[in-house]
């Protein structure tokens, strides 16, 4: 009998209309452009308007992705869906964009690992997909990350941005090939260092929101190392080196980071995928959105590998390897 597997079928991504450069933001805090970009490699960053909900950025960005993919919303009995700001305590969020995408009946909840949500969504999808539990799945990160930051605070106002990133997954019999195919994960997460990024609130500890708290430089040290062994980890495991990978399509949290970790694992510059220019730092959106630029240039193409990996508040870091 063969083997289920995960195969990617479609990929979207949606940014709000509203852009807000280093400019905009020195006119608010102490900043320069030449500032923010020396230490992070960011020009600007999209925020989403008054009124516009993670939800409704999770959907713009599935309906984007099941068009590509040539498939009904209503095949979807699947959704997982990676975010830090829903739109309310509860429901999940995910049962919001089942509801506005009209999906089929199944299952739909939101998974919490911050910035390597998305990682956590796709192999918690690929599982049950493998297990056949289900057939079509929507895969989504989506932020509002706007909503929990303090705009007086100058180290972390200028990283982050909204935005929302999907995938359609579907489970296929038979090994993954030149057609497309989910190959492995590799998560993790620390508890210990969570006091280095975090949100001061929440609803059982102060029943406010909160807002963004970062300790940057120890947080881009063990950045680095951490995604560094995840991603050594899950080549080694399937055999690979860095010459295999035809595209690295990491977490944009910062260029430094970026360039820290390609440089630690010999990874060339030039298969590098990097939106944080654009974008900034979009949690758990990036790793889509970042797929999905790739993908309308024509950069990554049909059957080529890929390898993501990320790193968040918790901590939570993972790599993961598929081909589109």
């Amino acid at each position: 009998m063969s083997e289920l597997r995960s195969h990617i079928r479609g990929v979207g991504g949606y940014l709000p209309q509203h852009v807000l450069t280093n400019q905009d933001l020195a006119a608010m805090v102490e900043t320069s452009d030449d500032w923010i970009r020396e230490r992070t490699g960011i020009r600007e960053r999209h925020i989403a308007e008054e009124g516009e909900l993670t939800s409704d950025i999770a959907v713009e960005a599935s309906r984007l992705a099941l068009e590509r993919a040539g498939i009904a919303p209503g095949e979807v009995d699947l959704i997982v869906l990676a975010t830090t700001t829903p739109d309310q305590t509860f429901p999940a969020t995910a049962t919001a964009v089942q509801a506005k995408l009209a999906t089929g009946e199944g299952a739909a909840f939101d998974v919490q690992a911050v910035c390597s949500g998305f990682l956590f969504a796709l192999a918690t999808a690929d599982s049950m997909l493998r297990q056949g539990l289900f057939r079509t799945a929507l895969v989504i990160g989506a932020e509002t990350f706007s909503r929990i930051i303090d705009w007086s605070d100058r180290t972390t106002c200028v990283l982050f941005g909204d935005g929302g990133g999907a995938v359609v997954m579907q489970a296929e019999a038979g090994a993954p090939g030149a057609g497309g195919g989910v190959i492995a994960h590799h998560v993790r997460t620390d508890g210990t260092k969570s006091g280095l990024l975090y949100v001061d609130g929440g609803v059982s500890s102060t029943r406010t929101i909160g807002h963004v708290r970062m300790q940057g430089n120890k947080v881009f040290k063990h950045a680095v190392a951490n995604i560094s062994s995840a991603v050594q980890a899950i080549l080694d495991d399937n055999g690979l080196g860095p010459d295999d990978i035809d595209w690295f399509v990491p977490h944009q949290a910062n260029q430094r980071i970026l360039d820290g970790v390609a440089k630690k694992l010999a990874i060339d510059e030039d298969r590098v995928i990097s939106t944080v220019a654009e974008h900034g730092n979009t949690s758990a959106a990036s790793i889509p959105l970042a797929l999905n630029a790739a993908i309308e240039d024509h950069r990554v193409r049909p059957g080529q590998l890929i390898l993501s990996e990320a790193m968040g508040g918790g901590f939570s870091w993972g790599a993961s390897l598929f081909r589109i």
